[in-house]
């Protein structure tokens, strides 16, 4: 009795698990198509996802550079950002000359 419910419990969670497994493979023939094609090279030089490379020397060296990568919308934000703390830098200084006056 116990040996023809087992194999009826695994007859059902088979017959239960065939679909979802059949669907799975058929996700995976697509993943593998959608994989092999490859996104194309962005040559526009102003695209903001373009990457643009740049090289910055490093302290105390004189031969040693950094190589620093970004793409141009986070050079555009890197470059606000920098402008934003000088400008913030000279003010503080601004108002400090003014206040001992």
């Amino acid at each position: 009795m116990k040996n023809s419910l087992s194999i009826a419990a695994a007859l059902a969670a088979s017959v239960m698990l065939a679909p979802a497994a059949m669907a799975e493979t058929t996700t995976f023939a697509e993943d593998s198509k959608v994989k092999k094609e490859k996104p194309k090279k962005i040559t526009d030089r102003s695209h903001p996802d373009y990457v643009r490379c740049r090289s910055e020397p490093i302290i105390g060296s004189l031969a040693r550079k950094k190589r620093i990568c970004m793409k141009n919308k986070e050079w555009a934000a890197h470059n606000r950002e920098g402008g934003r703390r000088s400008r913030e830098f000279v003010e503080d200084m601004q108002v400090g000359q003014n206040a001992s006056n």
